[in-house]
Parts: C-alpha cells; sequence; structure tokens
C-alpha cells in the first residue's frame, strides 16, 4: 500500500514541490561563488551548450544556469525521476523525459533514443540540454558515452559543471548523493569546453569520454575545495 501510495501524482507532485522549495532555501542561505569569475559572460557566444554532471551532485546544478539561458534537463521516467522533474520545472527548466543505459535494452526501456532525437532538437533550436554524464545505476563518476556522442552529432561543445557546498549529508547510494545544506558557503565550479568533432570515428570516442570525465571530477573537486572541503 505505501509503494502504491508513493506513486499516485498528488504524492509525487507535493514532493517534487517541497523539493524545489528546499533547494531554493538552500540556494539563498549559501553564500554561492563562481569560478571562473565571469565565466556566464565568457560562455554567452558559444550557446547553446550540453551541461554535464554527475548523479548525486546534481541537486543544485539548476542555479548554475543564468535566467536568461533557456534550457532544458534530461531526466529519467522514474518515480524519483518525476519528483526531480516536478521540481526541475519549478526551478525554470524544461524537460527531456528520457535517461542512458549500458546497453541496447537498457536504452529503449529508458527512451534513450528518444531522449537523444529530442536532445539534439532543443539544442538546435537553441536551448541548452543539461544531463548526467554517468549512467545509472554506475558506476558512479563514471562518463558514459552518451554525451560525447550527443556533442559529435550536435556539433554543441560539452560544459562540466559542479556546485557544492559546506555543510552536507552524504547518502549511501550508488551514486553517493549529497544532499546540501542550508546556512554555509556555496560554490559553482565551471571547466573547460570540450567540443567533439562530427568526423570523430566511433573508435576515437573513448579520448572524449575520458575528457568529459576528467573535466567533471576536476570541477568537482575544486567546488569542493572553493567551500573548504577535501571529500568532493
Amino acid at each position: 500500500m505505501i509503494k502504491r501510495l508513493g506513486r499516485q501524482p498528488w504524492v509525487l507532485s507535493a514532493v517534487g514541490t517541497v523539493l524545489a522549495g528546499y533547494l531554493k532555501l538552500v540556494y539563498f542561505t549559501n553564500r554561492f561563488v563562481v569560478e571562473p569569475a565571469g565565466v556566464h559572460d565568457e560562455r554567452e557566444e558559444d550557446l547553446p551548450v550540453i551541461v554535464a554532471m554527475w548523479h548525486g551532485q546534481h541537486f543544485m546544478v539548476p542555479f548554475a544556469k543564468p535566467k536568461h539561458w533557456p534550457a532544458k534537463v534530461m531526466i529519467s521516467r522514474s518515480a524519483d525521476g518525476e519528483v526531480n522533474a516536478i521540481a526541475a520545472r519549478k526551478l525554470g527548466l524544461g524537460l527531456i523525459r528520457a535517461s542512458g543505459g549500458k546497453n541496447a535494452r537498457q536504452i529503449k526501456k529508458r527512451g534513450g533514443m528518444r531522449g537523444f532525437i529530442e536532445a539534439l532538437k532543443t539544442l538546435r533550436d537553441g536551448e541548452s540540454v543539461a544531463m548526467t554524464a554517468d549512467v545509472p545505476k554506475g558506476p558512479a563518476r563514471k562518463s558514459g558515452v552518451g554525451i560525447v556522442q550527443l556533442a559529435k552529432h550536435s556539433g554543441r561543445p560539452i560544459l562540466p559543471v559542479a556546485v557544492a557546498t559546506s555543510r552536507s549529508i552524504e547518502l549511501n547510494s550508488w551514486d553517493k548523493a549529497s544532499v546540501n545544506l542550508p546556512f554555509g558557503r556555496g560554490s559553482i565550479a565551471v571547466g573547460d569546453l570540450i567540443w567533439v568533432p562530427g568526423e570523430t570515428e566511433e573508435d576515437a570516442l573513448e579520448d572524449y569520454r575520458q575528457q568529459v570525465e576528467d573535466g567533471l571530477n576536476t570541477a568537482t573537486k575544486r567546488a569542493y575545495e572553493l567551500v573548504g572541503r577535501s571529500d568532493g
């Protein structure tokens, strides 16, 4: 009964609304810094971009986007994804309901191909796309190749982004999710753009996948350093 109740649309909507409100509280009660300084102005000419983030470190990423940057976020079609989708919509983001997988069966089940096509259209329409680079359910912080394929076929660059707060609760989940807490310090660390040429051969995509992984790990480490932490 509890599981059935948890799947009710009104329950998911209520939880998503509360989550959005909580994330706003965290953002407005932490003193945020952005590094590099002025990075948003510098990236204006490169829009739209593919914003890359890690699972478990993604809750505060909506606040890393200037309000005038139109963007959609790719979120799974699971019950947990529905809660995140409701919160993301209330935080001003558009939605692409899909997620990647480790094999063709998972990709089909999770709507990965449809999501890929929708993401391509979104980028061609001038809107940025935000997505987690690692594939559920792990290994965490190991980039999949899907985000690289999207960059190759869209001609748009990947932008690694990480957000950290000085106070958080670390969950024992596959992605080691970090629940950010209010009343502290916060940081937004942005990595270098990663361009994937359209003529890149399939066997060369691994180099770019590793660049995404390294770029996100570097940004995450720096975000944690900026708030006085070494566990990023």
